[in-house]
């Protein structure tokens, strides 16, 4: 079994790794289904930061993979997407090299339809390129394209978490103005995207500095081998080396693109189909298609189970639960004693009421001590009756001798000395205080002043 990370996602094994984190199969235990989670593998304050702002990213789209829960358990976050098992554009390329243009175009198509929806959040992905485009496992089905990776991306106006004169993302999928230091804007997103279509026609990485060089001495060039003339014209408008030259919306981009598909000549019965493969393999020992696996139980353990679940229920033991209250302790059993070091108030008869004066003290009760301090639960020193640990005066044994009265006559209530009566409290006076009341005074007065001042004005 994995480790459980925040009480719900087991982590199973990893299957990917980022810039500032781990990625890695996991199971949810809650919804019942594999994820992919993303687990921080740094913890400085700007590592933290971006990872705060990919977490927070919300787009609902079917060519799009943003985070959709997160969980943090001490030191360690993570963030959970849907688990998308084809690999990435970089593996369909590692299987069969140049794809055929109307299996781009399907490709380049739903990527400009997330694209869209991305920017329409006003958020700009900053990092299109083939390793962060994933791919459903469809088979020799329709392929299925999602845009992940938000790492990096930002929302336009948010503060930027670079220096000044240092650009982020991948050496080669960059745009020209990013080399330059300009803010991050829709169209740069757009130079990528037609980069990444330039690798899926031709196999191979393209030479974008050779690329912008041409484009900036010479113009647009021609089509190369690989690429259809009609589909060319829209990989240049979106290569152009200006941004304003270049198209400015992926909606204007994916319009010319479906155009573009119409002019393009049929694909002849002799291509290979093109298959999209499970890239992530299958699932280690110990887990299956439903979740973690129950290992089976030895016989003794069942039986001790067995004989546990039919005990009669008993209360939980004392532990402080998840919501931050605790359960109590069962009642003691009158057998039980109580404990001496705590000493609750008893709950019983109404006080007793003492006389203003006390009662006589009989020669075998027990005295304090002149230096014992008085009990913490008696009157005048002596243990009351609802004390704990009292002593049964009743049960006491009484002595045989005589007793000669003239030694008790100091203790008789004729000469019993009083105790001093608790001086009276005085009742307080409603009213602020005259920290409060002075400088209120003062302010009437002035006010008062101000006022026989006018008035003599007049």
């Amino acid at each position: 079994m994995g480790e459980v990370f925040a009480g719900r996602y087991e982590l199973v094994d990893p299957i990917g790794r980022g810039g500032v984190g781990a990625v890695w199969r996991a199971w949810d235990h809650r919804r019942r289904r594999y994820v992919a989670a993303k687990v921080l593998q740094q913890s400085d304050a700007h590592t933290l930061l971006r990872f705060v702002r990919e977490q927070a990213l919300r787009i609902e789209h079917p060519h799009v993979l943003a985070p959709a829960s997160w969980a943090a358990d001490d030191d360690k976050v993570l963030f959970t997407m849907d688990l998308v098992s084809g690999g990435s554009l970089a593996h369909v390329i590692g299987d069969y090299g140049p794809l055929p243009p109307r299996f781009v175009c399907l490709l380049l198509d739903q990527l400009l339809s997330g694209l869209s929806t991305v920017h329409a959040e006003g958020v700009v992905h900053r990092d299109i390129k083939p390793a962060n485009i994933l791919m459903e496992a469809t088979g020799t089905g329709r392929p299925h394209l999602r845009l992940s990776d938000f790492g990096i991306s930002m929302r336009k106006g948010e503060p930027r978490l670079t220096e000044t004169n240092y650009v982020v993302g991948t050496p080669g999928y960059f745009a020209p103005e990013q080399m330059m230091g300009a803010e991050p804007d829709f169209p740069a997103d757009l130079f990528a995207v037609g980069l990444v279509a330039l690798y899926l026609l031709e196999g191979r990485k393209p030479d974008a500095k050779a690329l912008i060089e041409y484009f900036a001495a010479h113009g647009t060039p021609g089509a190369p081998a690989s690429v259809p003339e009609p589909l060319w014209q829209v990989l240049a408008g979106l290569l152009q080396p200006d941004p304003q030259a270049r198209f400015r919306t992926a909606t204007g981009a994916r319009k010319a693109l479906a155009a573009a598909v119409e002019m393009l000549p049929e694909s002849g019965g002799d291509d290979e189909p093109v298959e999209v493969f499970d890239q992530i393999g299958p699932l280690p020992s110990g887990f299956g298609p439903d979740g973690p696996l129950t290992a089976p139980q030895p016989p003794a353990q069942a039986q001790a189970q067995a004989q546990a679940q039919a005990q009669p229920y008993a209360p939980p033991p004392t532990s402080m639960s998840e919501t931050g209250s605790f359960h109590l302790p069962p009642p003691q059993g009158p057998s039980q004693p109580p404990p001496q070091a705590v000493r609750p108030h008893h709950a019983g008869p109404p006080p007793r009421q003492f006389a203003p004066y006390p009662q006589p003290v009989p020669v075998d009760a027990p005295q304090p001590a002149p230096g014992d301090a008085p009990h913490p639960y008696t009157v005048g020193g002596a243990p009351g009756p609802y004390a704990v640990g009292a002593p049964d005066l009743s049960q006491a044994p009484t002595s045989a001798a005589q007793r000669d009265p003239a030694a008790t006559r100091a203790y008789t209530a004729g000469s019993t000395p009083q105790q001093p009566a608790a001086s009276p409290v005085r009742p307080t006076r409603p009213g602020p205080s005259p920290k409060v009341a002075v400088p209120v005074l003062v302010v009437a007065l002035i006010c008062f002043a101000v006022g026989i001042w006018a008035l003599t004005q007049v």
